[in-house]
């Protein structure tokens, strides 16, 4: 199916979004996730499906000062 990852067109076989942070290399990975703009925190991920043309926004926290 086709969604929108950080502003850009994925094909993807991941049906929920832990699938979807597994596919892309980031399941491990201590990030921020939402699809079409509602955050889904880290517990919800593996309920949360994907349906074609959802928006998925990955952030990574980041330190600074």
């Amino acid at each position: 199916m086709k969604i929108t990852v950080n502003g850009e067109a994925v094909e993807t076989a991941a049906g929920t979004l832990a699938a979807l942070l597994e596919e892309l290399g980031q399941g491990e990975a201590r990030v921020a996730t939402a699809v079409n703009e509602d955050f889904v925190p880290m517990g919800a991920r593996e309920a949360r499906t994907l349906a074609p043309g959802d928006r998925v926004e990955i952030v990574s926290p980041r330190q600074g000062g």
